[in-house]
């Protein structure tokens, strides 16, 4: 299946037929201007930015109980799995400016949970490691991740193939939209 077909399904052709934006489009629609659709209901990123919000919203408390932000989640997730990280190797990571990650990680350091100290080799790149603090959070914050994983009601076969999806949706993305946009 090509990725405009992949994108296609799930979306409606309600300018013909209102009742039709929840019904699946055979495998062969592709999307064009003759079939898109401005109905809010049949926009990809309207589906994505809800589900976005409903998950993000999903953590904050309990996040919050643990005096982690989302986005410091995020951070996290990178150094538990990666180790030491350069600001700009977390900014890339995290697919965010290094100005954005640059508060969030002076955040983190002041809360005990990363520290940070200049790169002997290039003084221009501050490397972030785990606070004992740090690596404490893991599974407490583990036990978060699955509890809101099994909150999505999604099969593991269903969960694994949307996630897949996603990073496959992402990286075309990244193709066409330039950096900065």
């Amino acid at each position: 299946m090509t990725p405009p077909d992949r994108l296609s399904q799930g979306v409606g052709r309600s300018s013909d037929n209102p009742e039709m934006s929840s019904q699946r489009p055979s495998n062969n629609t592709r999307m064009s201007p003759s079939n898109a659709s401005l109905q809010l209901d049949d926009q990809l990123c309207f589906a994505l930015y809800a589900a976005t919000n409903s998950i993000t919203r999903a953590y904050r408390a309990p996040l919050a109980k643990l005096g982690l932000t989302y986005s410091q989640y995020l951070a996290m997730l990178v150094l538990w799995q990666h180790g030491e990280q350069t600001v700009k190797s977390l900014a890339e990571r995290l697919d965010l400016d290094s100005s954005t990650i640059t508060p969030l990680v002076k955040r983190l350091a002041a809360t005990g949970l990363v520290s940070g100290e200049r790169d002997p080799a290039d003084k221009r790149n501050l490397r972030i490691q785990l606070t004992n603090a740090g690596r404490a959070l893991r599974d407490p914050v583990a036990r978060i991740q699955q509890g809101i994983a099994c909150q999505t009601q999604l099969e593991t076969a269903t969960f694994v193939a949307l996630r897949t999806q996603l990073h496959a949706l992402a990286k075309e993305m990244a193709k066409v939209v330039a950096p900065g946009q």
